[in-house]
């Protein structure tokens, strides 16, 4: 069985944003290190899009979130194949709740051309 899912290319942006950051402020390594796990989370999320939650508080949009270390993996649950809108960094506040410094939003209203479609053969 092949797992699918869409990078919409915000979503491919800041997966490179992320990475490149993390290499200036510790290694290539760890960059690849947070970035294949952010992949196999939206792996998991291709083959399980009830995993994550929905966060009124940020959007009105039919989006769910999932978190990875400080990331948020923002996605479309009821498409295939999976849309994955965008991949921001979650910021914890004292009240507890999660403020998206790249605007989620943004992103998901201004979905359009350019979707990456990525293929993974389940073992």
């Amino acid at each position: 069985m092949t797992v699918r899912y869409v990078l919409a290319p915000e979503a491919a942006l800041d997966l490179a944003q992320i990475w490149r950051y993390i290499k200036k402020q510790s290694s290539v390594a760890g960059a690849d290190h947070i970035e294949s796990a952010i992949r196999d989370k939206i792996t998991f999320l291709a083959q399980v899009p009830g995993a994550g939650h929905r966060r009124n508080d940020l959007t009105d949009e039919d989006v769910k979130f999932f978190s990875v270390y400080s990331y948020l993996i923002v996605y479309r649950p009821d498409t295939k194949p999976l849309q994955i809108v965008s991949t921001v960094v979650a910021t914890w506040k004292k009240s507890s709740k999660v403020a998206c410094e790249d605007q989620a939003s943004s992103h998901i209203l201004e979905l359009g051309w350019g979707w990456q479609t990525v293929e993974i053969a389940n073992p």
